[in-house]
C-alpha cells in the first residue's frame, strides 16, 4: 500500500540519501490497474549537483536492494534516459477466490490466519503486510530470496486449507 511503501522504501532512503549528503528523496508513487491492484511504485530522488551522479546511484541502489527490493526495479535517470536494473527479492502473490466459495467458508475462515500461517511458512516476520482486496480476489504478496522455495513451503497449506480452494500462485518477481 502506498503507506507502507514511504514506511519500508522512502523514509529510509531519505534518511540514507541526507544523512550521505547526496541529496533528498522528492516524491514517490503507486501506479494501480484498472481493478486498484498495485501495478509498480516509484520513488523520485534528486542528487545534489557537487556529488557524482554513477556513484550515489551504486549507493541508492545497494541501499534499497538491502531493503528489500525485489527483481525488476528500476532506476531511470531522466538527464540520459538511462535504465539500471536491479533488486534481488522474488515475489510470490496468492491469489484467494473472494467470490465462488460456499459462503460458510466464508463465515467460518479467516484471511488473516492464512496471511499470518503463509507469513510463518515462507520465513516473513516483518511488520508490513503486502496485499490487496479487490472485488473478486484477494492478493497476498510475499517476498523473499526464492520463489521457487517460497512457493514449496505454502503449497500443502494452500491446497488444503479451505480459504485456499482455489487459490492462483503467481510469480511477481
Amino acid at each position: 500500500m502506498p503507506v507502507d511503501r514511504g514506511i519500508h522504501y522512502e523514509d529510509p532512503l531519505e534518511e540514507f540519501m541526507r544523512s550521505n549528503n547526496y541529496g533528498t528523496v522528492t516524491g514517490g508513487g503507486t501506479m494501480q490497474t484498472q481493478d486498484g491492484e498495485i501495478q509498480f511504485c516509484d520513488l523520485e530522488i534528486l542528487i545534489y549537483d557537487d556529488q557524482d551522479v554513477k556513484a550515489v546511484t551504486g549507493a541508492v541502489v545497494k541501499k534499497l536492494e538491502w531493503l528489500g527490493a525485489p527483481k525488476g526495479s528500476k532506476i531511470k535517470i531522466e538527464e540520459t534516459n538511462e535504465e539500471i536494473s536491479f533488486g534481488r527479492k522474488e515475489g510470490l502473490a496468492i491469489y484467494l477466490d473472494g467470490v465462488n466459495l460456499p459462503e460458510q467458508i466464508y463465515k467460518e475462515y479467516d484471511v488473516n490466519f492464512v496471511l499470518s500461517e503463509l507469513s510463518r511458512l515462507v520465513g516473513y516476520d516483518g511488520d508490513i503486510q503486502r496485499f490487496w482486496q479487490g472485488n473478486t480476489e484477494t492478493a497476498l504478496y510475499f517476498y523473499g530470496e526464492s520463489f521457487k522455495n517460497m512457493s514449496q513451503a505454502v503449497s500443502e497449506f494452500v491446497s488444503t486449507y479451505p480459504l485456499c480452494k482455489g487459490a492462483r500462485i503467481v510469480q511477481i518477481a
